[in-house]
């Protein structure tokens, strides 16, 4: 899909970081129709559910970003990818090399495959911690340019970086954006961005977890997250 043509209620994809699938599916059929994308991670995919959530999302008529990170022998990121094909998986995530990034691609068919940047929950203390002496956006602009080159139809990055990268990138890759905060929270994301600040800087995708998850009612919180990326893109969402 053209940057350009990504409905405004799609851009928001929620995150379904939850233990059960039960837990998921109560939290889908609250918030109705007020979502369409939902982004299914470690913690859901690895209970008892796995395959199954996706494909009872599917079934919904709900977008589904599968958020594994890949991370192997090539060869065998290829395989893991390609495991998901045919099930309406819109996105895959890899968290690897060139070789990784490449495998990942090559196997995804009609699944985009999005390379991880830096996760939003690292700084550049943490980088330093794991051995990397770097300069986060620079790293970030790096993987971004490798990720789209060899087939990766665009990145996971902080909305801290996302103006850079879509300079970077001019119209070229996606960039979905986690760690959105519609006010500014304490908890482990530490580069994070309000929605409209993220879509006006470039992002094409905004993925919120906890502001809805745990809000005392996660539909209006999803409803009041829609609208202000209606409001920021200038245009009203369909509901």
């Amino acid at each position: 899909m053209s940057r350009a043509n990504i409905p405004a209620a799609k851009r928001l994809i929620i995150a379904l970081d939850v233990p059960t699938g039960a837990q998921a599916r109560d939290l889908v059929e609250d918030l109705g129709d007020t979502v369409s994308f939902y982004k299914v991670g470690l913690e859901l995919f690895t209970g008892d559910d796995g395959f199954a959530m996706v494909d009872w999302l599917t079934r919904r008529g709900k977008e589904v970003f599968v958020d594994l990170k890949f991370f192997d022998v090539p060869a065998t990121v290829a395989r893991a990818v390609s495991q998901l094909r045919g099930r309406q998986v819109s996105f895959a995530t890899v968290h690897g090399n060139d070789a990784m990034m490449r495998a990942a691609a090559e196997a995804a068919g009609e699944i985009g495959i999005l390379a991880v940047t830096v996760l939003t929950s690292l700084d550049a203390a943490d980088m330093r911690d794991l051995g990397f002496d770097c300069d986060i956006p620079a790293l970030v602009r790096s993987r971004a340019l490798r990720a789209v080159a060899l087939g990766c139809a665009g990145v996971v990055a902080s909305g801290q970086e996302a103006a850079m990268l879509r300079k970077t990138l001019g119209g070229d890759g996606l960039i979905v954006t986690p760690g959105i905060r519609p006010v500014r929270q304490d908890d482990d994301q530490k580069r994070t961005v309000t929605p409209t600040q993220a879509l006006r800087d470039g992002a094409d995708y905004l993925v919120v977890g906890r502001p809805v998850r745990d809000a005392d009612n996660p539909r209006e919180a999803a409803r009041v997250i829609q609208d202000e990326i209606a409001s920021a893109l200038g245009h009203s969402v369909g509901r």
